[in-house]
C-alpha cells in the first residue's frame, strides 16, 4: 500500500526553540509513533495530493479536442503508462504524433486528477489531459488548456505548483532560488506530509527514537494548534490564499528566500507578499479552485469574530467526516453563534447549502466545490451550470492596478515588491514601470532581482536600450544570475549590437549549461554576427539540451535553408511542426522551402495553416501572395499582400503588391 498520508504526526506537539537547525525528513518516520493519525490522514485530498501513477490512477480513454484539432489517448505498455498525442487527416492517417510517459499524479481525485511527466533533466511537465470526478469520471482538457493555442506537452511545473501540491522535495543548496529553473533532480515526495504543517521534524523523530520526555519532543516540533491565531490561519493560507489562477500575479515571494523555505510558525509576510487587484480594475468577482481562504477572509463570520475563526474551527486536517455526519457537525459549529436563527424555509441541506453552496469553479471548468465565501444570501442561479473555459486577452494586456492583500501591514521596502507586482506578469506595465524605477533610485536595494525585473518589463515593451541598463545593474550586484546575463544578451542582441551580446551570452550559457533559452538566442546571436557554424553549434546543444523544444528546430531550418540544403531543412520544420502542432512560423518556412522543392500543393497548405493559426501573420501572408502571383492569381495573391501591408507597412511588402497590381491588370485587360 502506498505510504502517501502515514505522516501527519504532531497532534500533541507544541511549539518550542529548535535546538540547532532541524531538517526535514522521511515523513513515513511519523507512523511509528501516530498510526492512527497517519491512517485517517492518508484518506485525505492533501494525503493523495502527489503520487506516482498506477493504471487505476488513468484507465483507459481517448479524447478529441476539436479546438487545437489533437487527439489524446491513454497507452499501457507493461507497468507503464504514456499519453499519445495525434492529428489525422480526413481518411484516418495519423500524423503529428508525440507520446509522453505518465510519471505522476497531481491531484487526489476527490475533483480531479492531471497528470506529468518527468523529464531526464529534472524537469516537470503537466500533460494536457485530465481526470475529472464529476458524472462518475470523464477526460477533458487540464484547466488551461481547452483553446486553439493550448501548451500541449510543453508546460512545465513550476516551484509555486510544488509548494502547494506536495511535501517539499530534495533540492540542493540554492536551486530553487529567485530565477533558477525548475529542475527536480533529487526526491519528490509523495502528497503533502505532516512536515508542511508542522515544520522540519528531523530532530523530533531523533528526539523520539532516544526516549525523550514530553516537554523535549514537543520543543522539537511546531504544533499549529498552540499558534496564535494568526500564525495558526497561515499554515492554510501558505497555499489556500490565492487570490486568483489568472494572469496578476497573486503573490510575489521575497528574493531572499528559497521556494520551499518557509516553516510553519514563522509569519508568512516574511516568505511572501499576497497580492489582489485593485477594485477599480472592474475585474468580474470569480470563484476558482485555491482561493478558499481567499473568500474565507473575506466573509463577515470571520471579521466579526475578531479574526478568531480559522480553518480548523470546521477542518479536521488529520480526517474528513462526509455526508450526513459532515453536515451535522458544520451545523453545530454555526450554530454555536446563530442559534436563535429563524428560517423562513425548510433546512434540507445544513447550513452550507445556501451559505457555502457547492459551485462550477471559473478556472477548472470541469471541478465543483464548496464556496467559502460565507453569504448572508444565497446565490441566484444554477452554480452547477455548465461552463465554457475563458482566457484573457494577450500576455500584455493591461488588467489594472495590483494591490497588496496580505499582510495587512507592510514596511516602507515593501514598496519595491509592490512596485515590481505590477509588471511581473505584464499586469499593470504603464504605471508598473516608472514606479519600480522611482522606487530603484529612493531605496537602491542590493537586491539583483528588483533590477532584472524592472529589465524585463522593457525588454517586454521593446525598450532594449533601457532595458540593457538595469540588466548590467542586476549584474553588477549579482555577477552569477544567468537569467540576467540571458536577458541583458537578448537585449543587447535586439539592439544590433550582436558581438557584445555574444560575449554576455556565451556567460550565460556557462553560468547555466541546460538553459534552452539561452542556446537559442545565442545562436541567433551568432547567426546575426555572421557566425553561421557557430549558430548552428548553438542550435544543436539546444536541441541536445531539450530535444523538444520546437523553436530550435525552426532555428536551424532557417539556417539550413539559407545554405540551400531544402531537405534537411524540411525535416526540421516538421519536427517543430510535430512538437507543436501550431506554430506558425514553421508551418510558414516549411511552405517556403516545399515551393521550392516542387511540392506545391503541400506548400499551399502550410501557407493556408500558419494564416489559420496566426490571422496576424504578415509574412505568411506575404511569403502566400508571392506563392499566389506566380501562379498567376492574381486577385489571391493581391488579397493577401494587402492584407500583409496593413499589418506590416514594409518596402517590400508594398512593392510586391504595387507588381501584382500592375500584372494583374495586363493580364485581366
Amino acid at each position: 500500500m502506498r505510504r502517501l498520508g502515514v505522516w501527519f504526526c504532531m497532534l500533541f506537539c507544541a511549539t518550542g526553540a529548535f535546538s540547532g537547525q532541524p531538517t526535514y525528513t522521511d515523513a513515513s518516520e511519523c507512523a511509528a509513533c501516530h498510526p492512527v493519525i497517519a491512517k485517517t490522514y492518508e484518506q485525505t485530498g492533501m494525503g493523495r495530493s502527489f503520487h506516482r501513477v498506477t493504471g487505476d490512477h488513468a484507465p483507459d480513454g481517448s479524447y478529441y479536442h476539436e479546438a487545437s484539432d489533437r487527439y489524446y489517448a491513454v497507452v499501457r505498455r507493461g507497468a507503464e503508462l504514456f499519453l499519445r498525442r495525434w492529428q489525422q487527416e480526413a481518411n484516418g492517417l495519423e500524423f503529428n504524433i508525440e507520446e509522453k510517459r505518465i510519471d505522476y499524479v497531481l491531484g487526489s481525485g476527490n475533483h480531479a486528477r492531471s497528470y506529468v511527466s518527468r523529464a531526464s533533466d529534472g524537469r516537470l511537465l503537466a500533460l494536457p489531459l485530465a481526470r475529472y470526478a464529476e458524472g462518475g469520471g470523464k477526460w477533458a482538457m487540464a484547466p488551461g488548456y481547452d483553446r486553439p493555442d493550448q501548451a500541449d506537452f510543453r508546460r512545465e511545473i513550476g516551484f509555486d505548483c510544488m509548494f502547494c501540491h506536495n511535501g517539499y522535495p530534495e533540492m540542493e543548496n540554492g536551486a530553487a532560488r529567485f530565477g533558477k529553473p525548475a529542475r527536480f533532480r533529487g526526491r519528490i515526495p509523495e502528497g503533502i506530509d505532516c512536515q508542511r504543517c508542522h515544520g522540519p521534524g528531523s530532530s523530533h523523530a531523533e528526539a523520539a527514537r532516544r526516549g525523550a520526555g514530553r516537554d523535549r519532543l514537543r520543543a522539537e516540533i511546531v504544533n499549529p494548534a498552540r499558534l496564535n491565531h494568526a500564525r495558526q490561519l497561515e499554515v492554510c493560507l501558505q497555499c489556500h490564499l490565492e487570490s486568483t489562477s489568472r494572469r496578476l500575479p497573486y503573490a510575489v515571494r521575497r528574493y531572499q528566500r528559497d521556494a520551499f523555505s518557509y516553516r510553519p510558525g514563522e509569519p508568512l509576510g516574511d516568505y511572501m507578499l499576497h497580492l489582489d487587484l485593485a477594485p477599480e480594475a472592474g475585474r468580474a468577482e470569480t470563484f476558482e479552485v485555491v482561493n478558499a481562504g481567499y473568500q474565507f477572509l473575506k466573509s463577515a463570520c470571520y471579521r466579526k469574530s475578531g479574526e478568531q475563526l480559522t480553518c480548523t474551527t470546521c477542518h479536521n486536517p488529520h480526517d474528513v467526516d462526509r455526508g450526513e455526519a459532515a453536515r451535522t457537525r458544520i451545523a453545530s459549529i454555526c450554530q454555536g453563534c446563530h442559534e436563535n436563527v429563524r428560517h423562513r424555509t425548510p433546512v434540507t441541506d445544513g447550513c452550507t447549502g445556501c451559505h457555502m453552496p457547492k459551485r462550477r469553479t471559473d478556472d477548472a471548468v470541469h471541478v465543483v466545490m464548496t464556496e467559502h465565501l460565507i453569504r448572508r444570501t444565497p446565490l441566484p442561479g444554477d452554480l452547477l451550470a455548465p461552463k465554457r473555459e475563458v482566457h484573457e486577452a494577450g500576455e500584455h494586456t493591461h488588467l489594472g492596478r495590483v494591490v497588496p492583500l496580505y499582510p495587512r501591514k507592510l514596511s516602507k521596502l515593501d514598496e519595491l515588491y509592490l512596485a515590481a507586482a505590477q509588471i511581473r506578469e505584464s499586469a499593470n506595465l504603464r504605471e508598473g514601470i516608472p514606479r519600480l524605477q522611482k522606487a530603484l533610485e529612493k531605496f537602491r536595494p542590493k537586491e539583483a532581482p528588483f533590477y532584472f525585473e524592472l529589465a524585463e518589463a522593457l525588454r517586454n515593451v521593446g525598450k532594449h536600450r533601457d532595458a540593457v541598463r538595469y540588466y548590467e545593474q542586476a549584474m553588477e550586484r549579482d555577477p552569477n544570475f544567468p537569467s540576467a546575463a540571458r536577458g541583458l544578451g537578448s537585449a543587447l542582441h535586439a539592439a544590433g549590437d550582436h558581438n557584445r551580446a555574444i560575449a554576455i551570452l556565451e556567460k550565460a550559457a556557462e553560468l547555466d549549461s541546460e538553459s534552452v533559452e539561452t542556446w537559442n538566442v545565442l545562436g541567433s546571436a551568432y547567426d546575426a554576427g555572421g557566425k553561421p557554424e557557430k549558430a548552428m553549434a548553438a542550435w544543436r546543444r539546444a536541441m541536445q539540451v531539450n530535444p523538444e523544444t520546437p523553436e530550435a528546430h525552426l532555428n536551424l531550418g532557417v539556417a539550413l535553408s539559407r545554405w540551400g540544403n531544402r531537405q534537411a531543412s524540411a525535416t526540421a520544420f516538421r519536427e517543430a511542426i510535430r512538437l507543436r502542432p501550431d506554430f506558425a512560423a514553421a508551418h510558414n518556412n516549411l511552405a517556403v522551402v516545399l515551393e521550392q522543392l516542387g511540392e506545391e500543393a503541400k506548400a499551399a497548405r502550410h501557407f493556408k495553416l500558419a494564416i489559420e493559426l496566426d490571422a496576424a501573420y504578415a509574412g505568411a501572408r506575404y511569403n502566400y501572395g508571392l506563392y499566389l502571383a506566380r501562379r498567376k492569381r492574381w486577385a489571391e495573391a493581391r488579397a493577401q499582400l494587402e492584407d500583409a501591408l496593413r499589418l506590416q507597412p514594409a518596402v517590400e511588402v508594398r512593392t510586391a503588391l504595387e507588381m501584382v497590381k500592375k500584372l494583374e491588370d495586363q493580364f485581366t485587360r
